[in-house]
């Protein structure tokens, strides 16, 4: 009796001391309260575990920076154009084409929320899977002049991996500059030796937000999730493909690996490359001025590209805000590939809006997945999707990891963004949004060519699949605010 009475003193006291504080500084964080709830709920059930999990996972960092850009003197310069534009845009929109005008409203959100300057001087490529992305990014890293900047999430010491370190490493013996950034905890298994190679041929490499103990406390939850390539400020590359030999072989359990990248050539590459010197920046405190570096713009009259970066540094959700913004305009059709479906409240209510006012609205996702809970909370949100006439399509040729958004017949956005909460909201993310008829046609081309290989989920059948399939789902739909 008296262990028992010790037991719940003891339980209670640490109730009190350590899980009764951080519920109220949550509460007054003031996040959604689906976040707040989850949250809460693991600190009420487990009350240590959820404080240690809480200091590791669940500080929000948007409020208070979690690094300064002051003195980032690249970023000031293409801000300076970007408030410029957005002072004159009424006066700059009347030389687009009508549809591309009467999406002015994504175009003057994003020169607010993230100063994402407006280019035109922009030719484009998709690119279909990994092979023909590194066969483009190699191309342009062969043929480099003065540098080579990459930021990637995810870089392994594998066949892929080796083939990029050993021309990297000759490109940098030749002269040109070289300079890479990776994630710390998304490469964690890239080996000492790797690394030092690359050094000791010229190569400045270096991890983004290191991990270690005693640092270790809420970094480890805001990770860098960019996949950005600039060669000589002219050519730039960003989409859904890191550097692992399974975007090239597919992956064990789940099949061939579908993915979708972007080619850039021109002014919008130069936007880029303003990313990757805002997160250089952060990295080692080095300024990359000049032209070299940043190419006068073209203002030629090609393809209008807006390249915006969002991340628990930035004022806004800047790309979560251009996606709602996207959906809610949408007069016609919506069409959104992801590897997950996790889309914050507001996004799930414009889909359902936009479906109940007879848009086409479709997503395809994978059926097999790379990760499970993240698979199980996306099939959380399919059925009301499917209530409110939403049309949901199951990858069937392996695992979709495309992530484009397609809305009417003349915008687009292509980048490392998912539709899931993580993405929008907790991730270091970059996004090009693209005004223009025929490359929204193409890249509709291959949307529906997938469409193809997949099969679409039907409300009836939905809602009569079993018990533990739903449990589930409710289940990963719980937690997944916390992961």
């Amino acid at each position: 009796m008296r262990f028992g009475m010790d037991f719940w003193s003891l339980f209670s006291l640490i109730f009190l001391v350590t899980a009764i504080p951080v519920a109220i500084m949550i509460i007054l964080e003031k996040r959604s309260p689906f976040k707040t709830a989850a949250w809460v709920l693991v600190l009420i059930l487990l009350p240590l575990f959820g404080v240690v999990f809480y200091l590791f996972f669940g500080q929000e960092y948007r409020k208070r920076k979690l690094f300064s850009r002051k003195g980032l003197k690249s970023l000031n310069k293409y801000r300076q154009l970007s408030f410029r534009q957005l002072r004159q845009v009424e006066k700059s929109m009347k030389y687009l084409p009508p549809k591309v005008q009467d999406k002015g409203n994504i175009i003057r959100l994003l020169l607010k929320n993230s100063s994402a300057l407006l280019t035109t001087g922009n030719r484009l490529k998709i690119l279909n899977n990994a092979a023909d992305t590194y066969s483009a990014i190699f191309d342009a890293i062969e043929k480099a002049e003065h540098h080579v900047h990459m930021e990637y999430y995810i870089i392994e010491d594998d066949e892929i991996g080796r083939k990029l370190k050993d021309l990297l490493t000759r490109k940098s013996e030749s002269g040109v500059e070289v300079r890479i950034i990776f994630d710390d905890v998304g490469s964690w298994g890239l080996g000492k030796k790797f690394i030092s190679d690359l050094r000791n041929s010229g190569v400045e490499i270096y991890s983004f937000m290191e991990v270690r103990f005693p640092r270790l406390t809420s970094r480890v939850n805001y990770r860098n999730h960019r996949k950005i390539v600039v060669v000589d400020g002219q050519i730039g590359f960003t989409g859904g493909i890191n550097f692992a030999d399974r975007y090239l072989k597919g992956a064990k359990g789940i099949g061939p690996w579908r993915d979708t990248h972007l080619q850039i050539e021109g002014d919008a590459a130069g936007c880029l490359q303003v990313v990757f010197a805002a997160d250089w920046y952060f990295v080692i405190h080095e300024n990359l001025t000049g032209n070299k570096y940043f190419p006068p713009l073209s203002h030629n009259n090609d393809i209008p590209v807006q390249i915006s970066a969002s991340g628990p540094d930035s004022d806004w959700e800047n790309i979560g805000q251009a996606f709602f913004s996207a959906i809610a305009g949408a007069k016609s059709k919506i069409y959104v590939a992801s590897p997950y479906l996790m889309p914050p409240a507001e996004i799930v209510a414009a889909l359902k809006t936009a479906a109940l006012s007879r848009v086409d609205v479709r997503i395809l996702i994978p059926e097999k997945s790379d990760a499970v809970i993240p698979k199980w909370s996306s099939f959380s949100y399919i059925e009301e999707l499917l209530e409110a006439g939403v049309r949901i399509f199951f990858y069937q040729a392996g695992f979709i990891h495309s992530k484009f958004l397609i809305v009417d017949d003349v915008f687009s956005s292509i980048g490392t963004t998912n539709l899931d909460f993580r993405s929008l909201e907790t991730n270091f993310e970059v996004n090009a949004f693209i005004y223009d008829e025929a490359f929204t046609a193409s890249l509709e081309k291959f949307f529906k060519y997938d469409l193809h290989h997949s099969r679409e989920v039907k409300l009836k059948e939905w809602i009569h699949r079993g018990w533990l399939f739903k449990f589930r789902e409710s289940l990963a739909h719980l937690v997944s605010p916390l992961l």
